[in-house]
Formats: C-alpha cells, structure tokens, sequence
C-alpha cells in the first residue's frame, strides 16, 4: 500500500551558486557525510547534489512534513543499495513521523528515482507498506 508520494525539480544552478555563497555551512546542514562523499567523488558535485536535495524535498512531501515538526534536511539521506538502487535512509523526526505513518504490522519500503538534464535536476519519492514476512 502507499503511504506517501512526492516529488521536485530542482535548478542545478540554484545548488551551484548556493554552495558557492554558503559552502561548508550548506553542506553541513542539508547533506549527509554519504552523500557529501558520493557528488565530490566526482568532478562536479552541483548535479549530483540537487538530485539529493530534490529528493529531500520529494521525501519531505511523501512523508506529508515538510520541512517542519521536528523534520529536518540531514533526517533524510540518499544512499544506494549494493544492486544500484537508490533509497532513502531516515532519521531523527523524519523516521519518527515514517514510524508513526506505518501501519502496525507493516514495514515501510522508499523507493526513489533520480534524474537530471541540465539544468534541472528531478525526484520522486514513494513511500509504501508491506506486510512483515
């Protein structure tokens, strides 16, 4: 069953120019050490992190939050499976609100995709339930 759908475009150069005005400090705020480590494993991070950051806020959307109630942008990291895929990894308030959203019985699965096509970066968020096996 879903729970939760969200999705956002997201402008590479906002995340450019961004991260040339404010740096380290927007970094340390909305990104998470995998994340930071996956887009400066390559040569121009900006891409890789507005995809991240549009599927924060696509998360943030899915979980019916935003940015608000105790969620807060490191409380949701994108990570990838060893197959390739990537998912979201939750913490603090934004996996308190995905616990409280699951239904007992039920484990919650997030399924993400990410693309870009310069300038724009883009994400969905999928949030949905499985019974326990």
């Amino acid at each position: 069953m879903i729970l939760g759908l969200g999705n956002d475009l997201c402008d590479i150069r906002r995340i450019e120019r961004t991260l040339d005005r404010f740096g380290e400090r927007f970094l340390d705020r909305v990104f998470t050490d995998v994340e930071r480590r996956r887009a400066f494993a390559k040569g121009a991070p900006a891409a890789t992190l507005a995809k991240r950051f549009a599927a924060k806020e696509a998360c943030a959307k899915a979980l019916g939050t935003g940015f608000r109630n105790g969620t807060f942008w490191r409380d949701m990291g994108v990570t990838n499976l060893a197959s390739g895929r990537p998912t979201m990894i939750l913490t603090g308030g934004a996996k308190a609100h995905l616990d409280r959203m699951t239904p007992d019985g039920y484990e919650a699965r997030i399924d993400v995709t990410l693309t870009d096509e310069a300038p724009l970066a883009s994400a969905v968020v999928i949030i949905s339930a499985a019974p326990r096996s």
